[in-house]
């Protein structure tokens, strides 16, 4: 499951990248904007088959579905919006030129929520809900849905903190590199 360590280091090399850009007081266009973005871009990817794993791993059934789904929805906004700040990124001179490009975007009716403040919190969502589902099955222990759910407040804080956050998934992530798919969640059958 080198997914499972892959889309963390990739989501920290992000947050490192995020962290060189803002160095000259400002953040994008240019490499460390770019290349950031790509990084995240790289473990949403790993990060739609790491939740359809998990979800195997959970034995299927509502939670774990409804959590794969949340995720999932959660990691197409996300792309979405990196990959709109990567076009933007390349179309802007300096970095006050990017905010009318940026403000164009959000004028579009309904881009706001669906790519950059509601849709996008579904894919943390969805993580904490695989992990602690696992959870919940006694395959992980107590402190892995308990990390995720730190990492994914943290950038809250302060999105500096984006590289601590990816050291912590990586730690919860761990445990699952050592579980097993579950049997799939028996539906209950109707005596008729």
């Amino acid at each position: 499951m080198r997914s499972l360590v892959a889309a963390p280091l990739l989501v920290g090399a992000y947050g490192v990248a995020r962290v060189i850009d803002g160095l000259d007081g400002s953040r994008g266009p240019g490499p460390a904007w770019t290349v950031g973005h790509l990084f995240f871009l790289a473990a949403l990817v790993l990060f739609v088959w790491i939740f359809g794993r998990l979800r195997t791993m959970a034995g299927g059934g509502v939670t774990a579905t409804a959590g794969y789904a949340a995720g999932l929805a959660g990691a197409l906004a996300l792309a979405a919006q990196f990959t709109i700040d990567i076009v933007v990124g390349f179309l802007s001179a300096d970095h006050d030129a990017m905010g009318p490009h940026f403000d164009a975007v959000k004028a579009i009716p309904g881009v706001e929520p669906v790519v950059y403040t509601v849709v996008p919190l579904l894919f943390y969502v969805g993580m904490v809900t695989l992990v602690a589902r696992l959870a919940v099955l006694r395959r992980v222990p107590w402190w892995s849905p308990a990390l995720v759910l730190v990492q994914a407040v943290l950038p809250m804080a302060s999105k500096d903190l984006i590289p601590l956050g990816a050291a912590l998934l990586l730690l919860a992530f761990v445990p699952l590199m050592r579980v097993r798919p579950a049997r799939p969640v028996a539906l209950a059958r109707s005596p008729f």
